[in-house]
C-alpha cells in the first residue's frame, strides 16, 4: 500500500503531525468506517468518516464519527440552506479524486466547505482517511479543523 497520498502530501504542506495506520480493508463491510475502527481496535467516536454531499446542490464535506449518521437538516443549516442530500458514489470520486471507502477530506481534486461535527473535539486523537482504502491518518482535531479551515457544528442526527 502506497502511504503517499494527495491526503498525506495535504498534511504534510501543512505542516500537522500525523501518524498513518493501515488496516484490512473489507469492500462488503455495511459500515466503512465502524470496520475501520474495529481493524484498528478504536473507539469509533475517535474515527471520522468523510461524507460528501450537496446542499442546495452545491457540493460540501461532512466529517463526523464512524457509529453516527449525519443530519441532513442539520447539514443544510450550517451551509445556509434548506435541503441537503449525499452525493452519488460517482460524483464524489470525480469531485474528489479518491475511490469511496477512500475518500479524505485532505488533499481533495477541489476544494470544498468542510463542516466536522463538534464532538470530534472532545477527542485527543482521532483517526481520518489518509487517502486511500485501508489507510488512515491520526492527528490532533483542532488540525483538522485548522488545515481544512471547517467549521464546527453538530449535525448528528439524534
Amino acid at each position: 500500500m502506497a502511504k503517499t497520498t494527495s491526503a498525506t502530501q495535504a498534511l504534510g504542506k501543512a505542516g500537522v503531525a500525523f501518524t498513518l495506520h493501515t488496516y484490512d480493508y473489507d469492500p462488503d463491510a455495511g459500515r466503512v468506517g465502524l470496520q475501520a475502527a474495529e481493524s484498528l481496535g478504536a473507539d469509533p467516536a475517535r474515527v471520522l468518516k468523510t461524507l460528501m454531499a450537496q446542499v442546495e446542490g452545491k457540493p460540501v464535506c461532512a466529517v463526523l464519527a464512524s457509529d453516527q449518521e449525519v443530519s441532513m437538516k442539520k447539514l443544510a443549516a450550517v451551509f445556509g440552506g434548506k435541503t441537503a442530500a449525499m452525493m452519488k458514489p460517482a460524483d464524489a470520486e470525480r469531485l474528489t479524486g479518491y475511490r469511496v471507502g477512500g475518500v479524505s477530506p485532505f488533499g481533495q481534486k477541489r476544494l470544498v466547505p468542510t463542516v466536522v461535527d463538534e464532538a470530534a473535539l472532545l477527542q485527543d486523537r482521532v483517526f481520518i482517511n489518509g487517502g486511500q482504502r485501508g489507510l488512515q491518518a491520526e492527528l490532533a482535531p483542532a488540525d483538522l479543523v485548522a488545515v481544512l479551515n471547517a467549521k464546527v457544528a453538530s449535525i448528528i442526527s439524534e
